[in-house]
């Protein structure tokens, strides 16, 4: 089950409008369709830990490995860095189409995809950045 299902379930299972949730996490309305609607994702861990507070499940429950890519990919390199990391998980995944990998192999083969991804970026920002404009990869972009 991907992290906007998950979120949509929980919040009906508790009663709650979409108005409320978004009030309650204190993100817009708009935010909280797009969540539930799998069009975006948390870009904050903030979010995550208010989710599973507020619902009184584990972490790990919304954070799957694919939203935990999409989120630092999100950290470190903005809005642009996460389009990315998307786009790499829908590719990997359209790999897997009528393939006979095992879910262990999948699981692998994502793992070093998304190594590949963050080293192909550092080093780009390494190779294209000039040292003085150069952030540290593990602050977010403003």
């Amino acid at each position: 089950m991907k992290f906007g299902e998950k979120l949509r379930l929980q919040r009906q299972e508790k009663g709650l409008s979409q108005v409320e949730l978004a009030k309650e996490l204190g993100v817009t309305t708009r935010t909280l369709i797009n969540y539930e609607g799998g069009t975006s994702h948390p870009k904050s861990r903030e979010i995550y830990y208010k989710l599973s507070e507020f619902f009184d499940v584990d972490i790990n429950y919304f954070l799957t490995e694919d939203a935990e890519f999409l989120t630092l990919a999100a950290q470190r390199y903005g809005s642009k860095g996460m389009t990315e990391a998307k786009e790499v998980l829908e590719q990997a995944t359209a790999l897997f189409a009528g393939g006979k990998l095992s879910d262990e192999d999948k699981l692998a083969f994502l793992h070093e995809m998304q190594a590949i991804y963050f080293d192909s970026k550092e080093r780009a920002r390494t190779k294209f950045t000039s040292k003085k404009l150069r952030k540290p990869a593990n602050l977010p972009e403003n």
